[in-house]
């Protein structure tokens, strides 16, 4: 692929009194906080519709005379300030959070915004909650991950039945996040032992509400080819790729904190993607303190908790030997380690020569916490890698289970947002269904069950939309089987970016039933709407 040696882009000048507008865009706390998102949508509903819902690139491409206009406006002035207001006062937080633990929270995903596609589906989406509510708790959190050019695919269905993958160019400049600064105050650049050569990684930053995170990216000039596209794509390329992301995301976004001076207390891995930093954090114990690789294990242990997500073990990253050999040797040899030391850290039976090496069980051996993601799975997990502790029983085996939540403000459609906040209350920590659940008010049935007629009527016409739009792009059949029809058909256009529209509109997209469906990319509108819409009077 050909690629541009350089870029110009020609932007519009934000108005002096607009200018709180680019603090508010850099800020992801507008993918839940409504009032933010209106803001946005007031600017040009059209053009924030079609940026997905991104802020910063609404701001790169509006309309000038538009921006001159709000500028005058005295109404949008006030809702503006009244909105910059309210972010201010959400970030002024005592200094208990600066006392707390500082915790690092690693994740090859964060679903965090349509227009920030750098998640796939489950994995990223719980990821991106857990950064959100970690801030509205004001907890000492710091997420770290991979930046993906391309992201993850988007699926399109064509005429004949059969999938295509599309793969859209996510240009940092016009996404919400900032090159991230070393202790001098300059854009941070980590390295990376690879085989032969170094690799290096821009390191950006996403701010979500209080919580800060940090991306790792390989399209730097200094790497060859074939190491900038290492984070181009989610869940793509070969195995050589995979553990090379993996290497990156484990390893480089472990000493990327340490230059920016966000050393962890814990660090928490969110799957097996990361586990190569477990090594890391014992590599700089050796270092740093001259302890033996038994003594940095036990002291890195009390610091790393693993979360385990996939109850199949065929699910989780397992590598081949030579490829470990050839990425890891010289790592595994400076640790005081020979091959077959190393090798049985990641192997259920550690004298099986052919065995690949398993990043969860790498995981779960150097992690003093594992948890499953619910308390089935956590029996699931127990018995799947029992092996890795023989000699125990099921019940023994050191996998705890903590329960899946949610963001709840994210997940709110705007239209029932005061209902939420009449019910459960501004704070979500009383949300728990042992506790006293909010003020403890209530709204009229009938006025709750017309608030979910309209979000319904709206799911069904945001689904037909999509219809027709796919349609219309496959250009082989007209419009005539759009918002008349009451046959919903077969999916044409599809796509885990779609999962998050809820957070960030007030129209169809904003229900959380149109949200949460479109992770089955398999399944028919039909199916979609009917699963959103449940028991129904007919």
């Amino acid at each position: 692929m050909l690629r541009p040696s350089r870029v110009f882009n020609v932007v519009p000048t934000v108005p002096a009194p607009l200018a709180a507008l680019s603090e508010l865009a850099y800020n992801l706390r507008w993918t839940w906080d409504h009032q933010t998102a209106d803001v946005f949508r007031r600017l040009d509903p059209s053009r924030w519709t079609a940026t997905n819902h991104n802020p910063v690139r609404l701001l790169r491409t509006a309309d000038q005379k538009r921006l001159e206009e709000l500028a005058r406006d005295p109404g949008f002035r006030r809702q503006l300030a009244g909105a910059a207001a309210e972010l201010s006062a959400y970030l002024d937080v005592d200094g208990e959070r600066a006392s707390r633990p500082r915790v690092a929270y690693f994740s090859a995903e964060f679903g965090l915004a349509e227009c920030l596609p750098i998640y796939a589906g489950g994995l990223g989406v719980l990821a991106g909650d857990h950064l959100k509510s970690a801030s509205d708790l004001g907890l000492s959190l710091t997420g770290v991950g991979l930046f993906y050019r391309y992201g993850h695919f988007q699926q399109r269905i064509r005429a004949d039945g059969w999938q295509e993958e599309q793969y859209v160019d996510n240009g940092p400049a016009a996404l919400p996040m900032r090159p991230a600064l070393d202790r001098a105050g300059q854009p941070l650049q980590i390295t990376i032992e690879l085989p032969g050569r170094v690799l290096a990684a821009r390191v950006w930053h996403v701010q979500v509400g209080r919580v800060p995170l940090f991306l790792l990216d390989s399209e730097v000039e200094v790497n060859a080819p074939a190491d900038r596209q290492i984070t181009h794509h989610l869940y793509g390329g070969d195995r050589d790729t995979r553990i090379r992301q993996e290497l990156l995301l484990g390893i480089g976004g472990l000493r990327a904190l340490d230059a920016m001076n966000l050393r962890p207390q814990v660090c928490h891995l969110n799957e097996g993607h990361s586990a190569f930093l477990a090594l890391e954090r014992i590599r700089q114990l050796i270092v740093q303190h001259g302890l033996t690789f038994a003594e940095a294990r036990t002291v890195a242990a009390a610091g790393l908790i693993f979360t385990t997500h996939t109850p199949v073990a065929a699910g989780h990253d397992a590598f081949e030997p030579g490829l470990i050999d050839n990425y890891l040797g010289d790592y595994y040899r400076a640790l005081g380690l020979t091959r077959t030391e190393f090798m049985a850290l990641g192997r259920q039976d550690p004298v099986d020569e052919t065995e690949p090496f398993s990043l969860t069980i790498l995981a779960l051996r150097l992690a003093a916490r594992s948890n499953g993601v619910s308390r089935l799975h956590g029996e699931t997990s127990r018995r799947i890698w029992g092996d890795v502790w023989p000699g125990l029983g099921e019940q023994e085996v050191p996998i705890d289970s903590v329960t899946n939540g949610v963001h709840l403000r994210s997940w709110v459609a705007p239209e029932l947002a005061d209902v939420h906040d009449l019910t459960v209350g501004q704070d979500e920590r009383v949300a728990s269904p042992d506790e006293e659940a909010g003020p403890g008010g209530s709204l009229p049935p009938v006025e709750l069950w017309e608030r979910h007629e309209r979000l319904r009527a709206e799911l069904v016409s945001f689904a037909r939309g999509r219809l027709v739009n796919g349609w219309r792009a496959l250009s082989t059949r007209p419009a005539s089987r759009s918002s008349s029809s009451s046959r919903a058909g077969p999916i044409l256009s599809t796509t885990a970016a779609s999962s998050l529209s809820a957070r960030s509109t007030s129209s169809a997209a904003a229900t959380p039933c149109a949200a949460r469906s479109s992770f089955s990319k398999s399944t028919t509108l039909a199916s979609r709407a009917a699963w959103c819409r449940g028991p129904t009077s007919g």
